[in-house]
């Protein structure tokens, strides 16, 4: 059955901003335990020991009263400032109803500090409260939020840095932290159900009968049925972007809406420093300030070589540090957008409180394509058109029939495809076969050959996952895209970052793995569940590394979303071409994209691996590192 649509995004935002418009008072309207919605000043708490109370408290962010789970009455969570070198001790207590936690995510810790419930500790109870302690051994930016059920999306989340021992190779006048969030004023357990029920049911971006008549016009009319055909004999959606949008969420800045307009200061000349963390629980973001370039020079609060760029992507987790110099205009805009365009967050630069600049017009809704399905050499065959594959059977593809009528003398799956003129299918570098094993696929011209031994990590064969039901799609090709900048922002125009450009001030590590493990991420949209090769935590055994080890992580992502990996305790090397490999606690991997990226297993525990898109990881995508 389908839902009742509630009001747009955008209807409800001009509600909002029409109200602070109007001088009915944003500070009221978006003040929040006595603090004024818009301004520069966070609270900030320094020292090597602090005492934080997380509790619940109320909220306004969209014109309604809520109830947030905040720490010290604030939302974010205060910014906390370490020194590297220092011992942190930091008092938690628990003024809940319920248990509560604290992660301090990309932090090098002792494993029994790193706030994980049922893994590392039994978590903080009701009146508790737990201390943790642990040295710094890092300097840069990062976060820290709740791993405890959905605390995470009701506001414990907060801003982490570490000013290092070292002296910084760039200069700046001014420091902001720029923390991205999303909110919803729906329970959040209720927005898993209806993702449970209908795994679009967020999406108010689908294809019409409207874009139907534009497509056809702009491409013609055989071509796009034809594609509309194959996605609909794929059950899936090319607009399937987000999995929860602008139609239930907020998006902030410091916890501020749009209207609200969180504001910067700066005299002109000045080098200011802006800590983008993304703190959300479900949210793409595609960042750029408007006629203010950016120095991209941490990325997950490691120093890279510096990096010009008008626009970057931030994936949910992951932080990027980045210095502009406002030479010209007397204010400008941070200007956020989540990556299927369904609304934004937005901040502002000025010279003096009260300025605002021009918000741009957000991009066109982006498109998924068949390289998100991992299918990209099937468009490149020479003399063959997606659109005449009516009737072709692609073993492996959800929905595809089988029958190979419509197209005479081709056979995918066995010798026929021979009588093709000009195609053979075992000389085409990257071309995989439904069937091909990985090994078969090392083999073959242009495939890297693996250096080191490499398995699935659960024991897997891939292509016994499909039809599995908690898979709906195997890719028949993944590749390294971290050249691409990714959806909905290739070939805009601007100058994009993308991970291939990062690259470490020094390498932190060298050497080669000693073995490779693969993970496929997959998922089923239907059933709305997701995991680790074909299996959720709950069906799967722990991971084991040997202390001391050397390893590679081949990521391979067999589903048509983003998902931001995370390995708690330890910084992945992103093998990107770069000779010093960038390091980053978080991997934003793409729709039909395989990243490489290694550790050194130096810290004993059991360890959380998990896609940090929270409903993701709360239905499945999460799995137990074991190192010993």
């Amino acid at each position: 059955m389908k839902h009742a649509i509630p009001p747009s995004p955008l209807t409800r935002r001009r509600f909002v901003e029409g109200i602070a418009l109007a001088g009915t008072g944003a500070a009221s309207l978006f003040a929040f335990a006595g603090r004024a919605a818009a301004t520069e000043t966070q609270q900030t708490l320094t020292g090597n020991q602090l005492n934080l109370t997380i509790g619940s408290v109320p909220i306004n962010v969209t014109g309604r009263a809520r109830t947030a789970t905040a720490v010290n009455g604030s939302v974010p969570a205060p910014i906390l400032r370490f020194r590297e070198g220092e011992m942190a001790t930091i008092n938690v207590t628990n003024r809940l109803n319920e248990p509560t936690s604290i992660h301090w995510h990309g932090v090098r810790l002792p494993n029994n500090m790193d706030g994980v419930p049922g893994l590392t500790f039994k978590g903080i109870m009701p009146g508790e409260t737990f201390t943790y302690r642990f040295p710094i051994v890092q300097g840069g930016t990062y976060w820290y939020h709740s791993h405890s059920g959905m605390q995470e999306q009701t506001g414990l989340y907060g801003p982490l840095i570490f000013e290092p021992k070292a002296k910084e190779t760039y200069a700046y006048d001014r420091d902001y932290v720029v923390m991205l969030s999303d909110w919803t004023d729906e329970d959040p357990m209720t927005v898993v159900s209806n993702l449970k029920q209908q795994g679009d049911y967020y999406n108010y971006g689908q294809r019409t009968l409207g874009t139907f008549i534009a497509d056809s016009r702009r491409q013609g009319l055989s071509a796009t049925l034809a594609d509309r055909l194959m996605w609909g004999k794929m059950r899936m959606s090319p607009t399937d972007i987000m999995d929860v949008t602008g139609s239930t969420y907020t998006f902030l800045i410091n916890g501020q809406p749009p209207a609200a307009n969180w504001t910067g200061l700066f005299n002109r000349g000045e080098k200011i420093r802006l800590r983008f963390i993304n703190g959300s629980s479900m949210s793409t973001f595609d960042v750029r300030i408007p006629g203010l370039p950016m120095k991209i020079v941490q990325a997950d609060g490691g120093d890279v070589q510096p990096v010009f760029v008008d626009e970057f992507r931030i994936g949910v987790a992951e932080t990027y540090d980045a210095i502009v110099t406002p030479e010209e205009l007397e204010a400008y805009t941070i200007f956020a957008q989540a990556q299927d365009r369904s609304g934004y967050a937005r901040a502002t630069l000025a010279t003096r409180a009260g300025l605002a600049a021009a918000i741009p017009t957000m991009d066109a809704r982006p498109m998924r394509t068949m390289t998100d399905m991992g299918m990209n050499d099937m468009a490149g065959m020479s003399g063959m058109s997606m659109g005449g594959m009516s009737g072709i059977d692609m073993p492996g593809m959800p929905g595809m029939k089988d029958s190979h009528a419509d197209m005479p003398g081709m056979n995918m799956s066995g010798p026929a495809h021979q009588d093709m003129p000009g195609m053979k299918m075992d000389s085409m570098p990257g071309m995989k076969m439904p069937g091909m094993s990985d090994a078969d696929m090392a083999n073959m011209p242009g495939i890297r050959k693996a250096e080191v031994p490499s398995s699935n990590a659960d024991g897997v064969d891939p292509k016994m996952m499909q039809g599995q039901p908690a898979v709906d799609n195997v890719a028949m090709e993944t590749k390294d895209r971290q050249k691409e900048a990714g959806t909905g922002l290739d070939g805009n125009g601007r100058n994009v970052l993308t991970y291939a450009l990062l690259a470490a001030l020094k390498t932190a590590d060298a050497s080669p793995p000693t073995r490779e493990l693969q993970f496929h991420l997959t998922g089923n949209m239907e059933r709305w569940t997701w995991g680790f090769d074909g299996k959720k935590f709950s069906e799967a055994e722990p991971i084991h590394v040997k202390l001391g080890e050397r390893i590679r992580f081949a990521l391979i992502n067999d589903t048509m979303m983003e998902h931001p990996i995370h390995l708690h305790g330890f910084f992945f090397q992103v093998e990107n071409g770069q000779d010093a490999m960038p390091s980053k606690h978080t991997i934003n991997i793409k729709p039909g994209e395989r990243v490489n990226v290694v550790f050194t297993a130096d810290t004993p525990g059991y360890w959380a691996f998990h896609c940090h898109l929270l409903y993701h990881m709360e239905m499945g995508m999460f799995r137990t590192v074991v190192v010993a």
